[in-house]
């Protein structure tokens, strides 16, 4: 019987067990099947796919295939590791053309050759040892940009998001499950200006809004659209069942369970 089993193999700075992307991110899936929902676009990623995922981005990835090794090897570029890169080679940012947030770079054989060329560096974690970070990485990006050279466009902006429509984005990103601070960043505002442009235009707090809004969504989801509790609340943004159910029970006077099975809700 095979063993299932998911590796991560990263090269670079930690990164944060959330859905927000803070540093730009090379990703290549050695083996398995993934979904990944970056930039309110979902992506179904096979063996062999690969491309960037821009920061100040919110995402999430499940794993669609579960009967065989999921494998990814994600390259962390972070801002300090990029900007002596760019020093280094005196490289001129470019304008990238798309806003994508997960960027496809096709079928290049440098790319997958390079990722058969880190086989030697893995330790007997299968991890690569941290003296070979900075030298890998160096060398993956100058192929990254010799392959598509307005990628400089992406790297090298460090610029911060920008004000944007506050009642658009949250209508649209309310299911992820970061802070109410990683929220006011991605608009473009400071947090106390975030919430009182939120209290203006929704007349609650964000914390109190966000429970409500995936509360009435679990609601619906379960209703009429038949699905079961435990497959949504993640996916809503309820880190654990119990806390979903604590607060649908609060919200409706019935657990989710009691109404999947038909239970009269009140409230």
């Amino acid at each position: 019987m095979k063993v299932s089993v998911n590796q991560t193999r990263l090269v670079g700075p930690p990164i944060a067990q959330e859905q927000f992307i803070s540093e730009h991110l090379f990703f290549y899936l050695e083996k398995g099947i993934m979904s990944g929902y970056y930039g309110n676009k979902t992506y179904t990623l096979k063996s062999g796919h690969y491309g960037v995922v821009r920061k100040n981005r919110l995402s999430k990835q499940s794993d669609l295939k579960f009967n065989g090794a999921i494998e990814k090897v994600i390259f962390v570029f972070d801002e300090t590791f990029l900007k002596v890169f760019q020093e280094k080679y005196r490289l001129q940012p470019v304008r990238f053309q798309s806003d994508e947030s997960f960027i496809r770079l096709g079928n290049r054989s440098l790319i997958p050759a390079f990722i058969n060329s880190l086989k030697p560096y893995y330790n007997e974690h299968g991890q690569i040892d941290h003296e070979f970070f900075d030298v890998k990485r160096e060398e993956l990006l100058l192929i990254l940009l010799h392959v598509q050279p307005d990628l400089a466009g992406v790297f090298f902006d460090y610029g911060i998001p920008e004000k944007i429509d506050l009642e658009a984005f949250m209508n649209l990103n309310y299911r992820f499950n970061v802070s109410v601070e990683r929220f006011a960043f991605l608009t473009g505002r400071s947090l106390s200006a975030f919430k009182r442009d939120f209290h203006t235009i929704f007349h609650q707090t964000p914390s109190r809004w966000l429970v409500q809004k995936r509360l009435y969504e679990a609601y619906f989801l379960i209703d009429k659209k038949k699905q079961k509790p435990s497959e949504i609340f993640l996916d809503l943004g309820f880190e654990t069942l119990s806390h979903f159910s604590f607060a649908f029970k609060r919200q409706f006077g019935r657990t989710p369970t009691a109404l999947a099975e038909g239970g009269e809700v009140v409230g």
